[in-house]
């Protein structure tokens, strides 16, 4: 019952699955969450397993509430204890606002905003009884800047660092860190979703000021700060990591 534990949603790819990795190496045991692929998931967890570490496949659409908390149930029975969440797991419908429709918005917002809320009280239980916990969500630039066909995924993001600042606050007394990651464009398997995916990288390489294109491995590093106990005094901030991109018109 000494053994950290960490959740990391969305875990079977991108981010999600460099910062599953990255904790193991830490020495975390590791819950994986996905909703589609069990493969990419299963392929993770052999990963962890070779690390030394504890790995828990568990299958749960974050959107839906009823899976959340099935989903921190089995937590609760294999590991009894939970000491990092990480909230990754993401979607939306990349549509202009005027061809929006209330499927799509209910969609983006369940799994971007929504998610982070329910995940987050069933976590805070489970931190409270080993004296603490952090938590990080990730966030994205367009929560602050307009973004072409990104307007569903931009408030569901706005929403989520919102949060972050109302759950800082509200859990501090429990001894739960929480804070946010908001990164700029990445060329992760998710952006081939974006039809100016192109348009993206193209300005992430040419006008970012750090000389190069934001990369995983930033914004784990960024991750693994926040969690660590040098940022204990860092509380519901969002902190973007974009090599100064958003700094420019």
């Amino acid at each position: 019952m000494t053994q950290k534990v960490a959740l990391v949603t969305g875990s079977s790819r991108g981010i999600g699955r460099a910062t599953a990795l990255r904790l193991a190496k830490e020495g975390y045991d590791i819950v994986i969450n996905y909703a589609r692929s069990r493969s990419a998931a299963a392929e993770v967890a052999a990963e962890i397993e070779t690390l030394g570490r504890k790995a828990l496949l568990v299958k749960a659409n974050v959107g839906d509430v009823a899976k959340i908390r099935g989903m921190f149930e089995e937590i609760e029975n294999v590991f009894g204890r939970l000491d990092v969440f990480v909230s990754n797991a993401a979607s939306g419908v990349l549509r202009p606002a005027m061809e929006l429709e209330e499927s799509h918005w209910n969609w983006t917002m369940d799994i971007n905003s929504k998610a982070f809320l329910f995940c987050a009280q069933e976590a805070a239980k489970l931190m409270e009884k080993n004296g603490g916990g952090k938590m990080v969500s990730i966030s994205s630039l367009g929560s602050i800047r307009v973004l072409e066909n990104y307007t569903s995924v931009g408030v569901s993001k706005a929403a989520l660092e919102a949060l972050t600042r109302y759950l800082a606050v509200e859990l501090a007394p429990k001894n739960i860190c929480v804070n946010a990651v908001s990164g700029g464009a990445i060329d992760t398997e998710a952006l081939k979703h974006f039809p100016n995916r192109e348009e993206l990288l193209k300005d992430a390489a040419s006008q970012t000021p750090a000389g190069k294109m934001v990369e995983i491995e930033d914004m784990v590093h960024t991750i693994m700060f926040l969690i660590s106990e040098e940022a204990s005094m860092i509380r519901g901030q969002t902190i973007i990591v974009d090599g100064g991109r958003s700094l420019l018109v």
